[in-house]
């Protein structure tokens, strides 16, 4: 496996001369769920007429606008995924591709969510392990249309197997930036995402390239 310096400066090397479209689309994506997810509490606030804020109607119109939004973010993991490819062509529009196939993306997904959560029942620890042993099912996805459900999941498992202390170490490297993010008022996001999301591609790749390498045969000496 490359180091997490290598995956990084891979990651900033894809987006070099794509980083307005890279904002762009980040930005397209916190409007749509954040802005959504903001004006659909408030109108449920208002239907229900409540006084103090608290709207059973707005929690429950955004929870289903979140699940509804899951193919979404689904399109935004392969968007960077294509960037870090740099050999794709990447638009706004990419982010939309999920909904093309909703309820492959949609079910997978929600399967993953509800086996973490299940793990994370039994202690904290098992439910952190196992969503890093999920990490890769959205690339997964992305890249065998013939999987879905258990098979994108076990998928995603057997890529990360002995890989996931170093993705954990890979994703806790973020915090210093995520931490510089919160002092802009959350702007620093539009750029922190895209560098993120398209690393966490950059990882994938990385697994690949070494399950590749695993699995091709020894050259054979010629005979004499």
């Amino acid at each position: 496996m490359k180091r997490i310096s290598e995956l990084k400066n891979a990651a900033l090397a894809s987006l070099k001369g794509q980083w307005e479209n890279a904002v762009l689309t980040f930005l397209v994506y916190y409007v749509i769920v954040g802005g959504g997810n903001i004006l659909l509490y408030i109108s449920g606030w208002f239907l229900d007429g409540n006084a103090d804020g608290d709207t059973l109607t707005g929690q429950l119109l955004v929870d289903v606008y979140s699940l509804l939004a899951v193919p979404l973010a689904w399109g935004l993991s392969c968007y960077y995924l294509r960037i870090m490819r740099r050999g794709d062509k990447v638009n706004v529009g990419n982010i939309f591709s999920g909904y093309s196939q909703f309820g492959r993306i949609f079910l997978t997904l929600l399967l993953k969510a509800v086996y973490i959560f299940l793990w994370s029942l039994l202690l904290f620890v098992p439910g952190i392990v196992k969503s890093l042993s999920y990490a890769m099912t959205e690339f997964v996805l992305a890249d065998n249309p013939e999987l879905k459900y258990n098979g994108a999941i076990e998928r995603s498992m057997k890529l990360m197997r002995g890989h996931k202390w170093q993705f954990f170490v890979l994703c806790l490297s973020f915090i210093g930036w995520i931490l510089l993010c919160i002092l802009t008022f959350g702007i620093g996001f539009l750029w922190l995402g895209p560098y993120f999301q398209t690393t966490m591609a950059a990882f994938y790749e990385d697994l690949l390239a070494e399950e590749a390498a695993e699995i091709s045969p020894e050259p054979v000496a010629d005979a004499l």
